[in-house]
């Protein structure tokens, strides 16, 4: 035994590695699977490791600074220096060509709007609620007026990790925005000080019957316990695929999981591309009034936005009845934060801008945008869009991966994965370890806190007090070499209705700041 231990250990390493090298080609030669490693043996493998790390090469050695999608270095640049309290700014000029087709140019006044020493925005930079109440025009039990115009779109607990979720919700609190639950129900980390939108899809998890039907009974109950609930939201559709369900697999539901969402741990989970608890437009207006009269909530819908029939009924019913939802999110096709088939992310549903635009104008037709609070939905996280989205008619903004991008997400693009690199969109406790919850909510808070303070200057250079006061002549957009800029009154053919403003003071007002958010009537 000493002798052939002697002899082995003689081998030069080089000679070890010709071996590994050899039982390697010889796998190649014989495997089938792979026709570049059979007829390439061991070089073929440089092809493979290259293609896994593309993603990597290009976003970091190859891709200009304006050249990703679906966001550039410069778009996730600036959340980070703003989630950090950094210098955000950028020397030398723009390097975007302003020329390109659809830039969005935001008219400036020729003397902006000048603030009074005890205007709220004197006292607080970032002070920005949003100028609507949901739940007013129908006269709900407890309206609510969200205390920011930024805040949190719809992301589960099993999509997102616990302690992503748990960032996001104490930084909502710190940045008094609302925190949207997702179609996975609220889960502790959704409780931990944040006014929260409890929003359920055609899986109804955690207001579900044992047979997945909808139960109004633990709607209520829901309700009932936890008070931080300020606004129900039913999803018709999402913008990454409208019209198609998933599938939770088994091995991701957990105890925790299970228990929050009302399904059996280890056992697959159907969400089907409809819901069981309405069929038709005035089914769907009778289950929005029986929650909000079960709840006393605000009842909204959220949807991506495609053929307009059936929302040409539901105005028509609205204006018949005199009621319908209290805010309708609309989700653009550009979004999404999970995972679906290219099919419908890259073609199914209009990108925002479109299709907002056409429900907008579907609904001032008809008389009905005082009654509705409108939230937009879709890569509105910078201040210039968020400019251009209440040109358009837009009185609420939610984020999704701009939220997550706050906390640490570096778009790495494999969040369907569960091996997200940076902890936010895995269930992996180790992965989960990297996240400083006090430091992630932190973060989550200056980001919101610097997007309203930009998006309210944006709004004094432009003459105005409150975004809600932007009219679609103040922003225009890039079209073709005929007509280089167009507004966008002109270019989407409708007018913004007018928001009734009385002023910030007035806003303060209706805001406590620091304890539970009330609204006026």
């Amino acid at each position: 035994m000493d002798a052939i231990l002697d002899f082995l250990g003689g081998i030069p390493w080089w000679a070890w590695l010709l071996v590994v090298f050899g039982f390697i080609a010889l796998r190649d030669i014989f495997q089938r699977k792979h026709t570049i490693s059979h007829n390439f043996p061991i070089v073929g493998h440089i092809r493979y490791m290259l293609e896994s790390i593309g993603p990597e090469l290009r976003q970091y050695l190859v891709a200009n600074n304006r050249e990703e999608l679906p966001f550039n270095r410069i778009e996730r640049g600036w959340i980070y220096a703003s989630a950090k309290k950094e210098n955000n700014y950028e020397g030398f000029g723009t390097d975007r060509d302003i020329y390109q087709y659809q830039h969005v140019f935001i008219n400036n006044a020729m003397i902006p709007y000048k603030l009074s020493s005890d205007h709220p925005n004197t006292l607080d930079k970032c002070f920005l609620p949003c100028a609507k109440v949901m739940g007013q025009h129908n006269k709900r039990k407890r309206p609510y007026r969200p205390a920011s115009i930024i805040n949190i779109s719809a992301m589960s607990f099993g999509s997102l990790s616990a302690k992503a979720i748990e960032s996001l919700n104490i930084g909502a609190a710190k940045a008094q925005a609302y925190h949207n639950t997702g179609e996975g129900g609220l889960s502790p980390y959704h409780q931990k000080g944040a006014d929260v939108v409890f929003h359920f899809g055609t899986g109804y998890f955690g207001v579900r019957n044992p047979d997945g039907t909808f139960s109004m009974e633990k709607m209520r109950q829901l309700v009932a316990d936890n008070p931080q609930i300020r606004a129900i939201e039913v999803k018709l559709s999402q913008g990454a695929k409208p019209g198609k369900g998933g599938v939770l697999p088994g091995k991701k539901i957990t105890k925790e999981i299970a228990a929050i969402r009302g399904v059996e741990v280890g056992k697959d989970v159907l969400s089907p591309p409809t819901h069981s608890a309405f069929s038709t437009v005035p089914e769907l207006l009778d289950f929005i009034e029986d929650i909000a009269e079960n709840t006393g909530l605000p009842v909204g819908i959220k949807a991506a936005i495609g053929k307009l029939d059936q929302w040409e009924e539901l105005a028509l019913e609205m204006k018949q009845r005199g009621t319908g939802p209290d805010f309708i999110s609309v989700d653009g096709g550009e979004g999404g934060t999970g995972a679906a088939p290219p099919s419908f992310a890259d073609h199914v549903s209009l990108p925002w801008v479109y299709g907002f635009a056409d429900l907008y104008k579907l609904f001032q037709n008809h008389g009905l945008t005082d009654r509705i609070v409108f939230v937009g939905s879709g890569k509105l996280g910078f201040p210039a869009k968020g400019a251009m989205a209440f040109a358009l008619g837009v009185d609420v903004i939610n984020v999704a991966r701009e939220a997550m991008m706050s906390i640490g997400c570096i778009q790495a693009q494999i969040c369907h994965t569960n091996r997200c690199p940076a902890g936010v969109a895995t269930q992996s406790k180790w992965l989960q370890n990297g996240i400083d919850i006090p430091l992630k909510s932190d973060r989550l808070n200056q980001y919101f806190k610097t997007f309203r303070k930009e998006l309210v200057e944006i709004t004094h250079a432009a003459g105005y007090e409150h975004p809600c006061q932007f009219t679609m002549a103040d922003v225009e957009m890039n079209m073709d070499d005929k007509h280089l800029s167009q507004d966008m009154r002109s270019t989407f053919k409708y007018k913004k209705q007018p928001v009734p403003f009385e002023g910030m003071q007035k806003l303060k007002e209706c805001i406590h700041l620091g304890g539970s958010y009330q609204t006026s009537n």
